[in-house]
This record gives C-alpha cells, structure tokens and sequence, in this order.
C-alpha cells in the first residue's frame, strides 16, 4: 500500500517540474516577442536599447502573472501525463487511490504556488507596468511626466498641471481618458504665479478640453480673487490620445487601485465598467485557474484505459484553452446586458466546477 505523503509527494514534484518549465518557456517567449517590438522604436524621440531591456523587465512580473494560469494548465497534463506513460499513475489507481485523490495532489501544488503568484500580481506587476508606462509617455512627449504618488504633471508654455487620478472611459468602442483632481498653475512671464485653478474632473470632448466643477483664483498686486464655476474650456495643448496611451489598463492595476477607481467612479454617479469586471477577474483569478487546472485532470487519466496519451493531452489542451477564451466571450456578454461583474466572472468558473465534480463523482 501507498503511504499517502509519498504520493502527494510524487505527484506534486512531477506537477511542479512540469509546470515551472512550461511557466518559464510561454513568460519567457512573450517577453522575447516584446523586447523585438521594442526593438522598432530605438533611436525614435531618445529611446535607447538600454530602455527597451528596461521595459522588457520591468514588466516580466506582470507576464509571469498573466502566463501562469496556462502553465499550470498545461504542467499538471504533462505532469500526470508523465505518471501515466510510466506506469506509476496505474499503479496508484490499482492501490486504490481515487482520482480525485490524485487530481487533489496535483491540484494542490497549483494552489500553493497561486499565493505567490497572487502577491505577485499585486506588488510587482503593477508597479512594473507603471514604470514601463511612465517610460512610454516620456518617449511620446517630453512635457509630460507621471508620477508614483503624485499622479499626473505636464508642462504646457507658461502652466504646469498636475492630475491626481486618471482613468479610462468607454464611448461607442473608443476609449478616452479623463483627468480628476486637476491643478493648473499659469505663471507670469517673470516666474510669479499669477493664476491658480482647480477642477474636480477635466474631459476632452474631441474638440477641446472641459474644467468641470472648478474653483479660480486670480494673484496681482491687491491680492487673490476667487470664483467658481461649474464648466468651462480649458485651453491645453495636452493630447488626449497620448495620455489615454499612457494611463495603465485597468487589468493592469492592483485591486486597490481598481477598487479606488470603482469608488470615486460610483460616488460620481458613473459606471465602473471595465474596472469593476478587472477587479472581479482578479479576485477569482486563484478560483478560475485551480477549476481550470482540475477540469484538465481527466484528459491525463483517459490514458488508463486506451493509448494515445499525446493525443488525448492535446486535446484537454486545446478544450481548456478554448474555454478560457469562451470565458472572456461570456464576461464580455454580461458587461453588455448589464449582468453583474461579480457574477459574470463567477458563472463560468461554476459551470466548469460542476462539470468537474459530476465526473469525479462518476468515475469514483
């Protein structure tokens, strides 16, 4: 008989082997195929190879997080795979050994290894991506800055704007970008601030940028004069296309960014949309991966019974990874028909948990 720390054992180093070599050929590969791209912009507006190795690293962490969900896919079938094509993952079925006892160790070296990767995702990745990101504005504009803390600073002739917050709306497919917590210094030719304006949010209505909700105040020689106003044109040259490049992707930011986002979205009576969808695909990230990773399991047990190991492999490969994409396809639906985020990203991890469970139930 089997001892079972020796079986969880074997099972999870084979698991774990398989899935470190996978995870680090499909991360390695994608930042390859970046670091080429960056390769055409060398030598355009002072970028250097030296910035483009940067980029490449800086964003690793967020690569190695976004790949690690199909590493663990295909890791654990190469893994169990490879008990079966010896004999051994027979031998723990004869001695038996459930396969959802089996599955349960394969899916549990997975399990340990999502935490980091979930730290990952939370710490390095975003902070990588904002790097890269405040790299890629400064090769687009010169006058244009952002900052860790401080948010957003452009220089525009004689006035300096800092943003707070930006964030990224959806209109009719095309995104746009839209500044809160604005500051606008304008200076005198001679240095002295002559003019201090405030705005709750700015937009750029494709003709021309919006102060909304601001508060002016006008310096001279008899002192300061405040007024308020609830819009007006703010003459800018800052590009709207550009900066909608430059504000980080909502799938890229942390949950707390995400949640920031979705609440100063909500308390201004607006739709959180793509950030709430992001922040629910993170939250159920660990949830999707171990489902997906369990759902494959039984592509590697087929072989028990017939051969074509490979081929049966092949296809629990191609399944999991078809779904994935029917997943993205059913958030995607929610978000139009207005289904709630949380539930649009906990519906097919459902669906493909019951799947899971009716077979193991069956095959007990």
């Amino acid at each position: 008989m089997f001892n079972i720390k020796r079986v969880d054992r074997l099972v999870a180093m084979s698991v774990l082997g398989s899935l470190l070599m996978v995870w680090l050929v499909l991360t390695g590969f994608d930042a390859v195929t970046q670091f080429l791209r960056q390769l055409g912009s060398v030598g355009k507006h002072g970028y250097t190879l030296s910035n483009a190795i940067v980029y490449v690293l800086v964003t690793f962490p967020r690569r190695a997080y976004e790949m690690f969900g199909n590493a663990a896919l295909i890791g654990g079938l190469l893994g169990l795979g490879g008990l079966a094509g010896t004999g051994e993952l027979t031998a723990l079925r004869a001695a038996g050994m459930s396969r959802l006892r089996i599955a349960g160790s394969a899916v549990g070296v997975v399990a340990v290894l999502i935490v980091g990767v979930v730290i990952l995702g939370e710490t390095a990745a975003p902070w990588g991506d904002q790097q890269a990101q405040a790299m890629q504005l400064r090769m687009k504009s010169g006058d244009l800055g952002m900052g860790t803390n401080s948010g957003l600073w452009a220089r525009d002739g004689n006035t300096i704007i800092n943003a707070r917050g930006t964030s990224l709306k959806q209109h009719d497919g095309v995104s746009s970008v839209q500044l809160s917590d604005v500051r606008v210094f304008t200076f005198s030719n001679d240095g002295q601030l002559s003019r201090f304006e405030w705005a709750k949010t700015a937009e750029h209505d494709s003709n021309q940028w919006v102060l909304h909700d601001v508060r002016n105040t006008t310096l001279d020689a008899q002192g300061t004069h405040p007024s308020t106003i609830a819009s007006q044109p703010w003459q800018s040259s800052l590009n709207p296309q550009v900066l909608a490049q430059s504000v980080i992707q909502p799938q890229y930011l942390s949950m707390r960014d995400l949640r920031r986002n979705i609440q100063y979205l909500e308390s201004n009576g607006q739709s959180p949309g793509s950030y709430a969808v992001a922040f629910w695909g993170r939250a159920l990230y660990p949830l999707n991966v171990l489902v997906l990773v369990l759902c494959a399991m039984p592509f590697a047990f087929g072989a028990l019974r017939s051969g074509g190991l490979g081929k049966r492999m092949f296809i629990g490969m191609l399944l999991a990874i078809g779904w994935y994409f029917l997943q993205q396809a059913m958030v995607n639906f929610g978000t139009v028909y207005g289904l709630s985020p949380l539930l649009a990203n906990l519906l097919p991890a459902s669906i493909l948990g019951l799947a899971a469970w009716l077979y193991f139930r069956r095959s007990a």
